[in-house]
């Protein structure tokens, strides 16, 4: 999932860019309300944490030219206002919560997870290929039944293979929705991921669901996969 945080305190964007990703979620951060605007219209995302004071243009006025192009992307308004009358002025502006701070993280990713889990009205918890799933809520990943120990970035790696099943992925396009980063073809870090993450995978004797193919990237769950450039 890709989260676009716009907060310009860079300690307090830090913080959270830094905890979002260690749960595995792609995050990108501005600190300008007009380029978070022109962000959020120029991209896709799926949620968006958003300060209310911030330069070149508030939080509130983004939230609502945001939402004047019928823009249905979950948003959680951020602020030190805390008063019930500018709680009620986020909500009726277009705003899914409201989080005041100080706050703590793990309220934040409880509200977090459950942005998410109601975007577009979606119920599904649960990502399966076969005899692999992992379940969003509980953040557990199986294959046949038994727990995989994956770490988050592992689970974030596995959760984009298993929405794409049967897709030849390339190195850049997973790289830079699970690391959040621009793959510069020079990094091993997607690959000793890939490793680990097969072994875990493959443990048993099971077979192999992650394929590499030479040059272009990796393919899930492609049955036999007897190309010449798969491994």
């Amino acid at each position: 999932m890709r989260f676009l945080v716009v907060e310009d305190e860079p300690e307090l964007a830090d913080f959270l860019v830094r905890g979002l990703r260690e749960e595995g979620f792609a995050v990108e951060h501005c600190a300008d309300g007009r380029d978070g605007l022109a962000r959020l219209n120029r991209e896709s995302w799926d949620l968006v944490l958003l300060d209310w004071r911030l330069p070149g243009l508030d939080g509130l006025e983004v939230l609502k030219r945001f939402r004047e192009r019928q823009q249905t992307t979950p948003v959680l308004f951020l602020t030190a206002r805390d008063a019930v009358a500018d709680r009620v002025t986020g909500l009726n502006a277009g705003a899914d919560d409201y989080l005041p701070k100080p706050f703590a993280f793990d309220e934040l990713l409880a509200r977090v997870r459950a942005l998410t889990r109601r975007r577009d009205g979606a119920t599904e918890s649960v990502l399966r290929y076969e005899d692999v799933s992992i379940d969003l809520l509980s953040r557990s990943a199986t294959r046949g039944g038994l727990p995989l120990n994956l770490t988050a970035k592992e689970e974030a790696l596995l959760g984009y293979f298993l929405r794409h099943p049967g897709q030849v992925l390339s190195r850049s396009r997973i790289y830079e929705n699970v690391w959040d980063e621009r793959y510069d073809g020079l990094s091993n870090t997607l690959e000793v991921h890939v490793l680990k993450l097969r072994g875990k995978l493959e443990t048993r004797g099971r077979s192999r669901l992650i394929h590499t193919l030479r040059q272009r990237g990796y393919l899930f769950g492609a049955p036999g996969c007897h190309s010449a450039d798969c491994e």
